[in-house]
């Protein structure tokens, strides 16, 4: 699978299914939805997705701070809280967890895909160096990427979107999801970030 993996962490399931339309309707893939902090947890670990939507109050309680205490200490990926609340003593307790972005309930599709779309980006310049080398990756994976799987790379590192990405390359969305199967089978990785994950442990060796 090629295309963005979003999990949402939400505790309302009317709220969660809206969710999962307007991510379908920006062709984002929708993963399931975790209703609370045990499930949020199993499917960050076992799904390992690209981004993940959080509810900060989930239940009555804000666990949605203990689960993103838990992403930045094993997955490294990039979260988005989801919450009703907008009052400085939440934020002082948001800002801490390093989250890419903060969005007060109720928001619409597109405010929805605008922060996604600058939190993977911005996610990408803080996770990775600023440069990246073929020669320095090629040289430390069984199976050298060709220059264009690597230009497609770098379209990975700095947030694009497969349409994105064909866009600028001038081929089909199609072609790009090819380039991007291949490079997950010359890492050996599954989705985008954990090929980024790679990428930055290849390159701080």
């Amino acid at each position: 699978m090629s295309t963005i993996r979003v999990l949402i962490v939400e505790d309302d399931p009317i709220i969660g299914e809206d969710i999962r339309d307007m991510l379908t309707n920006v062709n984002y893939s929708a993963l399931d939805v975790a209703y609370d902090k045990e499930d949020a947890i199993e499917q960050i670990d076992a799904q390992q997705p690209d981004l993940v939507l959080l509810d900060i109050n989930l239940n009555g309680q804000f666990e949605g701070f203990e689960i993103a205490d838990h992403i930045n200490k094993t997955r490294k990926i990039p979260f988005i809280y989801l919450t009703s609340y907008s009052g400085k003593e939440i934020l002082e307790k948001a800002k801490p967890t390093l989250p890419m972005g903060y969005i007060v309930k109720p928001f619409n599709e597109r405010e929805l895909y605008s922060n996604i779309e600058v939190a993977l980006y911005n996610f990408s310049k803080f996770l990775l160096p600023v440069e990246l080398n073929a020669e320095a990756i090629n040289s430390k994976i069984p199976t050298a990427l060709t220059q264009k799987e690597f230009e497609v790379l770098e379209g990975l590192y700095e947030g694009k979107t497969n349409q994105q990405l064909a866009d600028s390359q001038f081929v089909s969305v199609n072609t790009i999801k090819t380039h991007i199967k291949n490079i997950y089978e010359k890492m050996n990785t599954h989705t985008r970030s954990e090929t980024l994950r790679l990428v930055h442990s290849l390159l701080r060796q």
